[in-house]
């Protein structure tokens, strides 16, 4: 990878961190005021319309490679809405930094499973005792945010 293209990468990544916030807090103040399940709904209704319609203009909607993975793959939907009902729910109750602190928390851990595994189609990238490290130091910090 080039280093333009990497940067490029990580700025993309960290537009996508700073949604994740943002977005949980809007779901947060969703689900006081109308509801989980209402602002799963919102949530996932509006994303889909708009990627929906983003399909069709842009790609012409081609779907049909859906048969061509595991089944489980499809399974992500599912797990989406698991994310967004966890955020909804737990960021009013909780508070920002802390929801947030867990969700990334735990991302590293199971991120760091799948990678020494290769679970999923993952390449395969060691838990060395500099990843371990950083999850320790990570599960300190959680803690600290957290107590």
């Amino acid at each position: 990878m080039t280093g333009s293209y990497l940067m490029m990468v990580i700025i993309i990544a960290a537009i996508g961190g700073a949604a994740v916030a943002l977005q949980a807090q809007f779901m947060g103040v969703l689900d006081q005021n109308i509801g989980t399940i209402e602002s799963m709904f919102i949530t996932y209704g509006t994303g889909g319309v708009i990627i929906g319609l983003a399909m069709l203009f842009m790609r012409g909607g081609n779907l049909s490679a859906w048969q061509t993975v595991p089944w489980y793959f499809l399974c992500s939907g599912l797990l989406g809405l698991v994310i967004v009902g966890a955020i909804g729910y737990s960021t009013p109750r909780l508070g920002l930094v802390t929801v947030i602190t867990i969700l990334v928390t735990s991302q590293f851990i199971v991120g760091a499973i799948v990678d020494h595994f290769g679970l999923f189609g993952a390449d395969l990238r060691a838990l060395d005792i500099s990843r371990l490290t950083g999850i320790i130091i990570l599960l300190f910090g959680a803690w600290l945010v957290i107590r």
